[in-house]
This record gives C-alpha cells, structure tokens and sequence, in this order.
C-alpha cells in the first residue's frame, strides 16, 4: 500500500513534466544571429532591422549568367503575391560577389525586377571570404567564387526565418508549389 501511495504521486509529476515538454516551442532551424550590412541604398541594414520580423533571403548577384535573373525575378514575384494576400515580410537578397555588388550595382539590378524597394533590401559590405562563411554557417548552403572566373557558386533556394532570427524552413524557388507551402508555413510561424 505505501508503494502506491508513492508511486502514483511520482508517475503524476513525472507525466506532468514529459507532457509539458512536448508542449515547448523549438526553434525549428539555425539561429541566423546579428548582422549588419549595406543595402542597395547605401544604408546599413541588418538584423535590428528584421527583428520582430518575418523575412524570406535568398544569395544572388548582379553578374550572374544563369539562376540569379529567374531567381530575383520569382522573388518579385513572391513580393507581389505577398501584398495580394496581405502577408507582412520582408525581403532580404544577399550578394555572393561583394566587390563587384557595390550598393549603386545593386540599386541598378533591384530596379530591373521591382519598383518597390520598401520590402526588399539587397545587402552587400563585406568580403567574398565573410559571404561564404556566413552563407554556410547560418544558411547551411555553399558561396564559392572560383579564382578563373566571374561567376559565383552558389545555392539557390529561398529561406524563410522567423521573428526570432529563426531559420524556418527553405524552398526550391521553381517548385511550382512552393509558394503555398511558403504561405503555409508563414501561417504556423505568424
């Protein structure tokens, strides 16, 4: 009789705690951290900026012969589809080829694709060997610029963090599905 009386007491407390642990919200990815750049209108832009906010980043840069047009131009797009919808975000493309990407580069290639730069900051004022790592450590994917060539190496999908810093989840950009999964996942995390 005094093994129940203590154990039922112990099993309560120990359900309690198991149940209450299923209940804590993880952060789901890598913590991007602080930062602060230069975006395309020569202003610092970074971290403090974004807090409290819900952003989506991608890496591309102006010179780009391959995935950077069709990228930039599906982020406009998603920028648009944002707005429709009422979805509150911001937009945030980093350069892979920072000496190159100077702000007023940047502000020339932003306007190729977008009149609306209020949302959308193209961030450039650090080095080749600083993109890269940040690239790795914060977003899991490859910056890599060849030493006999221009063009950059470098992943393509579209990252979605949360209002904490979060890195959320990320999207190949030409899945034709990957918009509503973006706007599903928004909703999980607003």
């Amino acid at each position: 009789m005094n093994k129940q009386k203590i154990l039922i007491p112990v099993i309560l407390a120990l359900s309690v705690v198991l149940l209450s642990a299923c209940t804590i919200k993880q952060p789901p990815g890598k913590n991007i951290g602080d930062f602060t750049f230069t975006d395309q209108n020569n202003e610092a832009f970074g971290s403090d900026e974004l807090s409290d906010k819900i952003w989506i980043a991608d890496f591309v840069f102006t010179d780009c012969e391959t995935v950077c047009p069709p990228m930039t131009m599906e982020m406009a797009i998603l920028q648009n589809e944002f707005i429709k919808r009422g979805i509150d975000a911001q937009f945030v493309s980093f350069t892979v080829d920072p000496i190159t990407d100077t702000p007023s580069a940047l502000k020339t290639y932003i306007k190729q694709y977008t009149d609306n730069e209020t949302n959308w900051h193209l961030l450039t004022g650090y080095s080749q060997n600083e993109i890269e790592q940040f690239a790795r450590e914060k977003f899991q994917t490859i910056v890599q610029k060849p030493e006999n060539s221009t063009q950059v190496i470098h992943g393509t999908s579209f990252y979605l963090i949360d209002k904490d810093g979060y890195k959320f989840n990320e999207y190949n950009f030409v899945d034709p599905t990957y918009i509503d999964t973006l706007i599903s996942d928004i909703k999980k995390i607003n």
